[in-house]
C-alpha cells in the first residue's frame, strides 16, 4: 500500500485506527476452541467486526510462532483474509545483518502479502535497507518506545541529544516518507512535540492507547499531521472486550468508540 493510498483511506473511513491481533490462544474465548483453527476464527470474527472501522491490522507476529507451525498457518491466512483495503502490519520487530534481513523481507512481503514489518535499527543501515527495496512496502522503525526499558537506551542523554533523536535522524536519511515510518509510544507525550518537529512528514505507528493508558487525544493533538501521519494501534482494549460469545460484537462497539472519538481530531 502506498502513502497516496494509506491516506485517501483515511480520509474515506474518517479513521486513523489499527487494530492489534496479538491473539494469544489463552485468551480467547472458550467456545471457539473446538474450532479446527481457533486463533483464525477468533482474528476472522475480529476483522469482520471491525473493518469498516479501521485503516489497518497489526499482526504480533510472537503470538502465532509460539504456536509452531500451527501458529504461522492461523498468521498467514490471517493476512490474506484481511485483503488489500488495509494496511497489514507484521509486528515482528526484525533487525539483522544484510542477507538475514533480505529473508525476513522475502518471508514477509512476498511469501505473505504483509504492507509493513516493524523494526528494530540497532545493528545500523544494512539490516534495515532490505525492507526499504520493496515497492509500495515499508519499514516501520523503532523510534521512542514506552516499554520501562526504553530509558535504557533511548532516553540516554549524551552530546545535547537524546539517544532516540540521533537514531531516527539517522534512519530518516535511509528511506523516505513513502517507505518509512517510526514507532512512537503513545505514553511518551511529553516528547512527542519533539518528535513530531524533528520527524515533521513521517507517518507514526502510535502503540499504547486503550489497556496501557495513552491518550488518544494528546497523541492527536501532538503528532497529528496535514495528512494525519499517525497510526493509532489498540489491541486488547478491542479484541479482549468479552471473552464470551459477544465478543466481536464488543470489539466492535470499542472499536467505534475510538473511531468516532478520532473523527474529532482529523484534519
Amino acid at each position: 500500500m502506498t502513502r497516496h493510498q494509506l491516506v485517501e483511506e483515511i480520509k474515506k473511513k474518517k479513521s486513523y485506527l489499527c487494530v492489534g491481533l496479538d491473539t494469544d490462544i489463552t485468551k480467547i474465548p472458550k467456545h471457539l476452541l473446538v474450532e479446527e483453527d481457533p486463533v483464525f476464527a477468533f482474528n476472522k470474527a475480529i476483522i469482520d467486526a471491525t473493518k469498516d472501522l479501521c485503516i489497518a491490522y497489526k499482526i504480533n507476529t510472537a503470538f502465532y510462532e509460539a504456536n509452531g507451525v500451527k501458529g504461522w498457518a492461523s498468521m498467514e491466512k490471517t493476512v490474506r483474509y484481511i485483503g488489500n483495503e488495509h494496511f497489514k502490519i507484521a509486528d515482528a520487530k526484525r533487525g539483522d545483518i544484510g542477507n538475514t534481513s533480505n529473508q525476513y523481507a522475502k518471508a514477509f512481503f512476498e511469501t505473505m502479502p504483509f504492507d509493513a514489518i516493524t523494526v528494530a535499527p540497532y545493528m545500523g543501515e544494512d539490516s534495515v535497507s532490505p525492507f526499504l527495496q520493496h515497492k509500495g512496502k515499508w519499514a516501520i522503525v523503532l523510534g521512542l518506545t514506552s516499554n520501562k526499558g526504553a530509558d535504557d537506551f533511548e532516553l540516554l542523554h549524551t552530546d545535547g541529544e537524546y539517544f532516540y533523536e540521533k537514531v531516527m535522524e539517522t534512519v530518516s536519511g535511509w528511506g523516505t516518507t513513502e517507505n518509512l515510518m517510526f514507532v512512537v509510544g503513545a505514553t511518551q507525550t511529553v516528547s512527542l512535540d519533539n518528535v513530531r518537529k524533528q520527524s515533521p512528514d513521517h507517518f507514526f505507528l502510535v502503540p499504547g492507547v486503550g489497556a496501557q493508558g495513552g491518550s488518544l487525544e494528546e497523541v492527536s493533538k501532538k503528532a497529528m499531521t496535514k495528512d494525519c501521519g499517525i497510526i493509532v494501534n489498540s489491541s486488547r482494549s478491542i479484541i479482549y472486550a468479552s471473552a464470551d460469545e459477544d465478543f466481536a460484537e464488543k470489539a466492535r462497539q470499542e472499536a467505534l468508540s475510538i473511531q468516532c472519538e478520532m473523527k474529532n481530531y482529523l484534519p
